[in-house]
């Protein structure tokens, strides 16, 4: 059965290679800019944002002692985009990273001071925001590599930062988004490895974008991992497809919106395998035309209107942002 997109990775910076066309444009956001850019997701159907980080680059996005605030014109965007979230019924999903070097993939993810510093952020991100409705679930940003499946490090990562979210926020859902979907043998081993794993949503990464594999080879992917998440009947199996292409070569180079035509056969297929399809990303990669909160290349104004387009076709009856909002309100007075 066809489905919508229905939530983005979302955040705040972007290394300034694949950043290109939009870092410098969130860097002057505003709180009314944020706002807005949480809006034009929701007018779009989105109702799950996950937020990609909450310090990089050794310089936080809120207050704490950890690090120093990172240089950006919004005193608070993670407090702006979750009254914004509040507002039009979108549940995000916070981070716990990256107080470490976040640009070395070899780094040691289980040094002590570093989980300390993890630990630490969770119940700070807690106490400073968790009683909006918006602070839904959470979000382990250090990806694994699925090519032998979870390494026992991941699998101590995971479960360890897993462990305090559920002692601080027991209801909250948590996901992960593990990357080689191309060379994961969904065998009897991972299905055991779903199971140790202590989460709630795995949202596989399609690595189109990353010009991994092509799209006709994603329902070969996709088979064997619905088939091993319904053998493990734990963690819900949801797709992050990457709506981008590279300016030149790939992880060294702009980030620029994907051709429509090739999104749309990546919806498509990941229709009939996951349960929900979320997109890496709606910023920078889709933008509203005329938008008062702009932040990519021109192009990702066509590939807005071309999804918009598809998607008043498919499912004219999507809730509007402004129904969300509506209904999020008369929840508030009943």
């Amino acid at each position: 059965m066809l489905k919508p997109i229905e939530g983005s990775w979302f955040e705040f910076q972007h290394t300034d290679a694949e950043g290109k066309y939009y870092i410098a444009a969130l860097a002057g956001f505003t709180a009314q800019q944020w706002e807005t850019k949480v809006r034009e997701a929701a007018e779009i159907g989105m109702r799950h944002l996950v937020l990609m980080n909450v310090a990089m680059l050794f310089k936080s996005f809120y207050d704490t002692p950890l690090l120093p605030r990172f240089g950006i014109a919004c005193d608070d965007p993670i407090e702006a985009v979750l009254s914004a979230a509040d507002r039009y019924g979108i549940k995000f999903y916070m981070p716990n990273d990256y107080f470490d070097d976040c640009t070395n993939h070899g780094r040691n993810i289980l040094d002590a001071d570093t989980q300390r510093k993890r630990a630490q952020c969770m119940e700070e991100l807690v106490a400073r925001y968790g009683h909006h409705p918006s602070f839904h679930g959470w979000y382990w940003p250090i990806e694994a590599y699925l090519k032998s499946g979870y390494s026992d490090v991941v699998l101590t990562y995971v479960n360890q930062c897993s462990r305090i979210a559920r002692s601080l926020t027991p209801d909250a859902p948590i996901l992960i988004a593990p990357y080689g979907t191309g060379v994961v043998v969904a065998d009897d081993h991972y299905v055991a490895q779903l199971d140790r794993l202590d989460v709630d949503i795995i949202a596989y990464q399609d690595e189109i974008g990353c010009l991994r594999h092509g799209v006709e080879d994603l329902p070969r992917f996709y088979e064997g991992l619905r088939i091993a998440h319904d053998k493990a009947q734990r963690a819900a199996f949801w797709s992050d497809i990457e709506i981008f292409t590279f300016e030149g070569n790939v992880g060294v180079s702009a980030l620029l919106p994907a051709p429509f035509d090739r999104v749309r056969r990546q919806i498509e297929i990941a229709s009939d395998y996951a349960d929900v399809i979320l997109i890496y990303q709606f910023q920078g990669m889709m933008n509203k035309p005329g938008s008062q909160a702009f932040a990519g290349h021109p192009d990702s104004e066509i590939l807005y209107t071309d999804y918009e387009k598809w998607l008043d076709k498919h499912f004219p009856n999507l809730p509007t942002a402004e129904s969300c909002a509506d209904a999020v309100t008369n929840l508030a007075a009943f």
